[in-house]
């Protein structure tokens, strides 16, 4: 265990130690911050412009996410990241789909502080809105990610590695998203699954009762094989 971090820490809900990335202005743990600029420049020497897309998460922010998907204000995709349309009326089918792309509240590493999700800007058609999609990755992102792999294998990507890869869990693999593992691993070693369902009970959380009835097993595919 690590004594030097807050309990409440791999949840979302201690930002101490969190510095602003510019020029996006979000939020990332120091040291993971430090990381990402070396990784930033070494992109610029190939000729790539990483923009961060997302970073440090709450926990309430996840949970306006995860409420907002529940309730179709944002939309849901499916495993080829297009949007679901048909009702879904059944929580755990819906709980389900939900986490397809989104994480569970509280279990995001986002709420690390030490994940982040980026792109290549100057691939960027002017006036196009970045999705975070698989067709992107293989499209106009793909020599980016290209790159980018060759870096992570030959273990010259400063600390970051892709947690979301095929045949890894059940969550689908995300090629954007990169975790500075030295900065993370302390928090997964704190995390503690009964922690997380005392926050839910005082949560306004929907499908909240499937969640607490199925998190062990949610766990088994959505959180811990994720832990590196």
């Amino acid at each position: 265990m690590n004594d030097s971090l807050s309990k409440l820490a791999p949840y979302g809900l201690d930002e101490e130690g969190l510095v602003y990335l510019y020029p996006e202005k979000l939020l990332l743990r120091k040291e993971a911050a430090q990381a990402f600029e070396q990784l930033r420049e070494l992109a610029r020497l190939f000729g790539y412009d990483i923009r961060v897309e997302s970073a440090y998460r709450s926990f309430e922010r996840q949970i306006s996410i995860w409420n907002r998907k529940a309730k179709r204000e944002l939309p849901l995709l499916d495993a080829t990241g297009k949007v679901i349309t048909k009702e879904i009326k059944d929580p755990e089918e819906l709980v389900k789909t939900i986490l397809i792309w989104s994480a569970l509240p509280g279990a995001s590493r986002h709420h690390f502080g030490t994940d982040l999700d980026i792109v290549d800007a100057s691939s960027i058609p002017e006036g196009y809105e970045v999705q975070l999609t698989p067709e992107e990755c293989s499209g106009i992102f793909k020599p980016f990610h290209d790159w980018l792999t060759k870096e992570i294998d030959s273990q010259n990507s400063f600390g970051f590695e892709r947690v979301f890869i095929e045949g890894r869990g059940k969550i689908r693999p995300e090629p954007w998203h990169l975790s500075y593992l030295p900065g993370a691993r302390p928090f997964q070693e704190i995390f503690d699954l009964n922690m997380l369902k005392g926050l839910y009970r005082q949560t306004d959380l929907a499908c909240k009762e499937v969640l607490l009835d199925t998190l062990d097993d949610l766990a088994e595919d959505y959180i811990y094989p994720y832990f590196l």
